[in-house]
């Protein structure tokens, strides 16, 4: 009976260290985006500052500081085997940019071998994908 108990909770322990991460509000800061094609070749690269805040309604996201997206989570599927570093969320939102027109998007955070990235993908728009590498991933209160 003892084993079961320990094993039921190492069980709910790890489910609990998993789902933490997916219920918090999340920063991810990046340096450097890639733009994607259809094929997820790169057609270009640029140095440019992205913010992208997340929590369990609502994302934004900033790029330099100037052009800014807002939206509604419509779903997220998140399963991390270790939080920030082995795992993935995906999310699928409604975003609107500066002017005003609304997007759908499916985001994908992926975490492999502790390198952390992120894939932003707008509906009708499969050749300009954009990826960029996580440099910073931070819980926020």
């Amino acid at each position: 009976m003892k084993t079961i108990t320990v094993i039921l909770a190492l069980l709910m322990a790890g489910i609990t260290m998993s789902y933490a991460q997916c219920d918090k509000k999340v920063v991810l800061t990046s340096s450097k985006t890639e733009h994607l094609d259809a094929t997820g070749a790169v057609k270009k690269t640029d140095d440019e500052t992205a913010k992208i805040e997340i929590n369990k309604a609502e994302l934004q996201i900033s790029v330099n500081n100037e052009h800014k997206m807002t939206g509604a989570i419509k779903s997220e599927t998140c399963d991390w085997k270790t939080p920030f570093k082995e795992g993935k969320t995906i999310i699928k939102a409604t975003v609107s940019n500066d002017q005003g027109e609304d997007r759908d998007v499916t985001i994908t955070i992926e975490g492999k071998d502790g390198k952390v990235t992120l894939l932003f993908e707008m509906e009708g728009m499969s050749d300009d994908r954009i990826k960029v590498g996580i440099d910073k991933f931070e819980e926020v209160s």
